[in-house]
């Protein structure tokens, strides 16, 4: 580990002060969250320590920006869905014309839930944790019988990549790409291991909610919390942001790469980054979205914002695709609940891990930025029309 982690000579100890944001945009009660204004600038990105996909080790740069400061809360989606009548990927009906020789009782909507097993088992194989359970959506994130009644300042889970975006749009805000989410995690060290330095229990303080026990049977509670905790229940950063590690995987834009060194390439030099790692790279704690779903299937890529447009025009959306697959991953960040030492390390501000933008699961949750607006030099009358043009 470089010397150097845990001070940062290009970024602030902390974020600016938490900027009060008015209330949701159809005024019913929910708050939208505070946004925290991050100045930008160079960090090192990744890792070399613990998984392939997180090297290598490079500068990376990102403007300023604005991100909220804690992940969207259940309450904060229910007001969405009160305002717009939106209906989530995991609430919709399945078309049987879709899928081909599936039983008609195995076509109803649901999503992926995790359940505990109840002793040890080979951790290779992730069907013993997770299941497909029908009915199972952000307001009963665990299927009929559940609720999210008295978990209001919990994240929302059960929302895919599309929801996400959607709730974002509807607040007026983003969600952020990898490289943005990353610097903002850090919270200003530069190269350390954790968002709050390079020790995982600094005078035996637990500093996110992540497995405690022995996965996949065994979770003692982080801070008494088995599953997501209210927002803000662990420290923030040095970034004044909450949860940034832990609790929920937040969505990113980022299509997902083998590692840092393949983004940006096209489609066949991703795939050959794909084919050299020596360790196969499982989306950590959760599931293939097509070996998870009743049959494989591409329906959610034909109405998802990385449906078929996005992926013919960009080599990097095919490419993010499980192999066998053409639905695109995108980057998740930040951990989650579920993960335990012995199985998913990935509590930390480099780990990643890839996901279909057409799955909704119990761990997954997002937040959400604001970036400021690019002026563009407005064009003179008496200015050259290839220097006009130059200016945008």
């Amino acid at each position: 580990m470089d010397t150097t982690a845990g001070t940062s000579p290009t970024a602030p100890s902390a974020g600016g002060p938490a900027r009060e944001t008015p209330r949701d945009p159809e005024g019913d009660g929910a708050a939208l969250s505070p946004l925290v204004p991050l100045p930008g600038g160079s960090f090192r990105r990744g890792s070399t320590e613990f998984y392939p996909d997180e090297g290598p080790v490079h500068e990376a740069k990102v403007a300023p920006f604005e991100i909220e400061r804690h992940p969207v809360t259940n309450a904060q989606f229910a007001a969405f869905v009160a305002a717009t009548g939106y209906v989530t990927v995991a609430e919709r009906p399945l078309d049987p014309a879709d899928y081909p020789g599936v039983a008609t009782e195995d076509l109803v909507p649901g999503a992926l839930v995790f359940t505990p097993t109840a002793g040890p088992v080979d951790l290779s194989d992730w069907r013993q944790w997770w299941r497909w359970q029908p009915g199972a959506r952000w307001s009963a994130p665990h299927g009929p019988g559940s609720s999210i009644e008295g978990r209001e300042d919990h994240p929302v889970v059960q929302v895919s990549f599309e929801d996400a975006s959607a709730y974002a749009a509807w607040a007026g805000r983003s969600l952020p790409t990898e490289a943005e989410w990353e610097y903002a995690a850090r919270g200003g060290l530069d190269g350390a291991r954790f968002a709050w330095g390079d020790d995982y229990r600094p005078e035996g303080e637990l500093l996110a909610n992540h497995w405690q026990g022995s996965f996949p049977y065994r979770n003692t509670g982080a801070a008494g919390w088995v599953g997501t905790s209210p927002v803000g229940t662990f420290p923030p950063n040095g970034f004044d942001l909450v949860d940034m590690i832990g609790n929920v995987w937040e969505w990113t834009t980022s299509f997902y790469t083998p590692n840092h060194a393949a983004e940006a390439r096209s489609a066949a030099q991703v795939e050959a980054a794909r084919s050299a790692l020596t360790v196969e790279m499982p989306a950590c704690c959760s599931p293939s979205a097509d070996q998870a779903r009743p049959a494989q299937h591409d329906r959610d890529v034909a109405r998802s914002p990385a449906g078929p447009s996005e992926a013919s025009d960009d080599p990097r959306a095919a490419a993010s695709a499980e192999p066998g697959s053409t639905i695109p991953r995108k980057a998740l960040k930040g951990g989650s609940h579920l993960c335990a030492p012995e199985y998913c390390l990935r509590y930390r501000p480099a780990a990643r891990s890839p996901q279909a933008v057409d799955t909704a699961t119990s761990h997954i949750g997002f937040r959400c930025v604001v970036r400021p607006p690019v002026a563009v030099a407005p064009a003179a009358a008496s200015m050259p029309a290839t220097a006009r043009n130059l200016l945008g």
